[in-house]
């Protein structure tokens, strides 16, 4: 694996995890709920197009699912360390449970997303590369983004706060979702020319 491989898969596997973390918040922000790894997330779905523009779709398949494991691994860490008795002399029990304790119904609504949407940017990342053109990089990100953005942000919506949380609620989260990572799409659009190509006979 070329170094350029090995920092764009640690970067995605990285910013899964910290979105993950970070979306046990959930913030107002400009008038709309938002959980906070929102602010991250949206950066895996150009991470996993250099994976595939760097390693092939099968690298980039077997990341996504990596990515998913090592989520929920982390979650389940996280409730063995709150079940943990604490040292008498720590007084942050309370508080490390209530923040970092996994809600299981919000990580596998993340997970489920997570895998589902990344699977679906890699087959249509592949189509466009294979069967539309090689040209304009970036227009096949937007393609592939286009697409995963919305059905992540439906899946996790509904599947984390659907029945719990007012359904006006969760349709905030998710247009805010949509907004935002559509956002962060056209901002690191450019991330794509980051790593160059590999020929069409060994790359894809």
């Amino acid at each position: 694996m070329s170094i350029a491989g090995v920092l764009v898969v640690s970067a995605y596997i990285a910013t899964q995890m910290l979105s993950d973390v970070l979306s046990l918040k959930i913030a107002r922000v400009g008038g709309f709920s938002i959980d906070v790894g929102t602010f991250t997330y949206p950066f895996t779905f150009t991470l996993r197009d250099l994976v595939h523009k760097t390693l092939g779709r099968q690298a980039a398949r077997v990341v996504i699912v990596a990515a998913g494991v090592i989520n929920l691994v982390m979650a389940g860490l996280f409730a063995f360390a709150a079940w943990l008795p604490p040292d008498p002399t720590w007084p942050l029990q309370r508080e490390f449970a209530a923040v970092l304790t996994p809600v299981w119904r919000i990580v596998i609504a993340s997970i489920v997303a997570e895998v589902v949407a990344e699977f679906t940017d890699t087959e249509i990342y592949h189509l466009w590369v294979t069967r539309v053109t090689r040209r304009f990089q970036w227009a096949r990100v937007l393609t592939s983004n286009a697409v995963s953005v919305p059905l992540d942000s439906l899946i996790f919506s509904w599947g984390a706060f659907g029945g719990v949380l007012p359904a006006t609620t969760v349709w905030s989260i998710f247009w805010a979702n949509v907004l935002l990572k559509g956002a962060v799409t056209l901002v690191s659009l450019p991330g794509i020319y980051v790593v160059k190509e590999p020929s069409p006979a060994t790359g894809e």
